[in-house]
């Protein structure tokens, strides 16, 4: 019986030890994402330029880089009279952007920038009806990403054929 013994003991240590058995293993959503980014399939989501040109229906935004921070555009036509245009300055930290046109003194705010949409709040302050004529109004203004390229920014006009956000920085 001990020799049985022994000799089991010596087959299980000469046996070799089993392969382990292979599992599918996702792709990381990560490489993913990384690989959507570079095919500019997707924005990337770390980027902190926010130049660019905006728009949805008659609503546009221009947004190009100036000596400090960015300047940003408004122009909304909704024909007949009802229409809103300004320039100012915007500064983005994180998702949040501050806004200030200074042709309106006080009418400065937070919108929010997620990429590939920019949003303003949906109430600004009063100060911000000297942009806008008739019943429009900038509050609640929602865009998305047309354009990263500044020079086509830049070239953006208001209702009256003013450039926005063209000019030096």
């Amino acid at each position: 019986m001990r020799t049985v013994l022994v000799g089991l003991l010596l087959l299980a240590g000469c046996t070799p030890p089993s392969a382990p058995t292979p599992s599918a293993t996702p792709t990381p959503a990560a490489g993913l994402e990384a690989a959507a980014i570079e095919a500019g399939l997707i924005t990337d989501p770390a980027s902190n330029d926010i130049t660019g040109l905006y728009a949805r229906d008659s609503d546009r935004v221009c947004i190009v880089p100036a000596a400090t921070d960015y300047r940003i555009g408004v122009s909304i036509d909704h024909g007949d009279g009802p229409a809103c245009d300004g320039s100012g300055t915007v500064a983005r930290t994180g998702d949040a952007l501050a806004v200030d046109f200074p042709a309106a003194p006080g009418c400065s705010f937070a919108a929010r920038f997620d990429a590939d949409r920019i949003v303003f709040p949906g109430q600004v302050p009063d100060a911000c009806r000297a942009l806008c004529r008739a019943r429009a109004s900038i509050a609640a203004l929602s865009v998305d990403r047309l354009s990263d390229s500044a020079s086509e920014a830049s070239a953006l006009r208001d209702t009256k054929g003013r450039l926005l956000c063209g000019g030096s920085g």
